[in-house]
C-alpha cells in the first residue's frame, strides 16, 4: 500500500468551503427595507461568520442604526429568515 500526500480526488483545494452568511435586513416601521449609507456609523456592513457575530453587532450599534432610520431588523442565514422583525426600540 502506497501513502500518498496528495489530496483526495474528492477534495480540490481551488473549490471554496460554503460557509452560511449571516445577514440583517433592516426595516423601517412599516416593514420596508432601509439602505444604510456606507459612510455611516455602521459602516456599510454586509455580513457575518456566525450568528453570534451578528447579535453581538447588532447590539452594539442598535442606536446608530435608529439614527439612520432602522426601526426593526430582520435577521437572515444566507436567503433563510431565522427570525424577526426585532424592534430596536426601548420598552419604557
Amino acid at each position: 500500500m502506497t501513502n500518498s500526500l496528495e489530496p483526495s480526488s474528492s477534495f480540490s483545494a481551488s473549490e471554496p468551503v460554503v460557509k452560511a452568511t449571516w445577514r440583517w435586513r433592516f426595516e423601517d416601521a412599516s416593514g420596508a427595507e432601509v439602505q444604510l449609507p456606507e459612510d455611516g456609523a455602521t459602516g456599510g456592513i454586509g455580513s457575518f461568520p456566525s450568528q453570534s457575530d451578528a447579535e453581538s453587532w447588532v447590539g452594539e450599534v442598535w442606536q446608530d442604526l435608529l439614527e439612520d432610520g432602522v426601526d426593526q431588523v430582520t435577521l437572515f442565514e444566507a436567503d433563510r429568515e431565522v427570525y424577526g422583525p426585532m424592534s430596536l426600540h426601548t420598552q419604557g
